[in-house]
């Protein structure tokens, strides 16, 4: 009886399936009414990771991205705890109670096997008239030589950094293609994307998390920006005039943190 039990168990399909109210009886809420067939529906493709495939899609005027995770692919993860796609989303969301800039949520959900994350869906706005700071770097160097277009970009940078760990949260993946920027307004404003690996953590761990954090941003910023840039940054980020001890041991282990790694 256990055993049949426990068969039963890992062949049940449970889908959990979200809009956000805002979105109830919309035209996307109509064409994504349930899990699979948001799943199955064929967008335009954009990218992919060994966990998941991101697609552009069009509905009423408007453009979403469409995130599918396919997390049977790598067996491993499927017995690790929560999946990747439910922590990006409720990262997301905590985001923007914490009023920090985001992709906005529009629909989410997963389906699982007993315990097992088999599939998962994260729907988001498009965020009209953005790059992602790498893409800047690598074809938008323009802005990068405008002090105060850098300068602007760096202070809300540090404050959403400030604001997460001031929380206890580790973003862990902190690089600048996870940064989003308004390239077209007159006030360049950012967008925090991707964040599935994120988490809380607690003494005695998360001051490595925030120097890993930081250490993540320097890694493009010292090809980019100027050692005064870097600093004002910090600055920013630990909003101070001058730093004290404790701000240099941090800042050393910072520049070390990807020494003969990258």
């Amino acid at each position: 009886m256990i055993f049949d039990s426990l068969i039963n168990y890992f062949h049940h399909k449970k889908i959990e399936w979200h809009i956000i109210p805002q979105y109830q009886g919309s035209p996307l809420s109509k064409l994504f009414n349930n899990f699979d067939t948001a799943y199955d529906y064929k967008g335009e493709f954009i990218t992919k990771s060994p966990l998941s495939q991101v697609y552009k899609i069009h509905i009423d005027g408007k453009n979403y991205y469409l995130k599918k995770y396919n997390i049977s692919r790598k067996k491993i993860q499927r017995y690790l705890g929560q999946s990747k796609i439910k922590t990006e989303w409720q990262n997301l969301r905590w985001f923007e109670e914490l009023n920090l800039p985001v992709a906005k949520v529009v629909a989410y959900g997963q389906e699982t096997k007993g315990w097992i994350t088999t599939r998962g869906i994260l729907i988001t706005e498009e965020l009209v008239n953005t790059c992602d700071l790498a893409d800047i770097a690598d074809n938008y160097q323009t802005y990068l030589q405008q002090p105060e277009w850098v300068a602007q970009v760096s202070q809300q940078v540090a404050s959403a950094a400030r604001i997460l760990h001031q929380h206890n949260f580790a973003h862990n993946d902190f690089k600048w293609r996870n940064i989003m920027v308004d390239i077209k307004s007159d006030f360049p404003k950012i967008y925090l994307i991707d964040c599935p690996s994120g988490m809380k953590w607690y003494k005695p761990f998360l001051e490595y998390r925030i120097i890993k954090d930081l250490a993540c941003l320097d890694k493009r910023a010292k090809y980019e920006l100027s050692k005064s840039q870097r600093l004002a940054f910090y600055k920013d980020y630990a909003q101070c005039q001058k730093l004290s001890l404790k701000d240099k041991k941090r800042i050393r282990k910072i520049i070390k943190f990807f020494h003969n790694r990258e």
